[in-house]
């Protein structure tokens, strides 16, 4: 039995932020056994999972993902949205629009260390809208 929820996150400011209880927050009690996926409707934000403990860790993918991706390449062609717009697709690409995570006796089977991150790569993003479907 599959299961899906709409989830509308409020707007972020750019950059990486843990969202791990607000998903939590918009689903129903978990089943015993399943796996959660997340799905991000979006082409300039990703969702990914990652170190949740040390907020350095945060900034600093902030800054490799800005370096490894900078605006104002003069190559772009697609520059009509700004210069954050064609890099935030980019990283959206590098980073990924899904991940799955196991649900185990009730919860999510995340790391000790992880949590979900909403990947924010645009200076004025707005609110992000996911799907989360629970596969039981």
């Amino acid at each position: 039995m599959v299961s899906h929820y709409s989830i509308s996150l409020e707007p972020q400011s750019r950059g990486y932020h843990i969202i791990t209880s607000e998903i939590l927050q918009h689903l129903p009690e978990l089943p015993v056994s399943g796996i959660l996926n997340l799905f991000i409707h979006h082409t300039s934000a990703a969702i990914t999972i990652n170190e949740a403990a040390d907020p350095d860790v945060l900034t600093d993918f902030e800054s490799i993902f800005n370096y490894v991706v900078p605006e104002n390449l003069p190559f772009l062609k697609h520059t009509i949205e700004g210069p954050d717009d064609m890099p935030a697709h980019i990283k959206a690409a590098m980073i990924g629009h899904s991940v799955h995570i196991p649900i185990i006796n009730g919860n999510l089977a995340l790391g000790t260390w992880q949590g979900i991150y909403l990947c924010e790569f645009r200076n004025r993003g707005g609110s992000r809208k996911l799907t989360a479907s629970i596969y039981e």
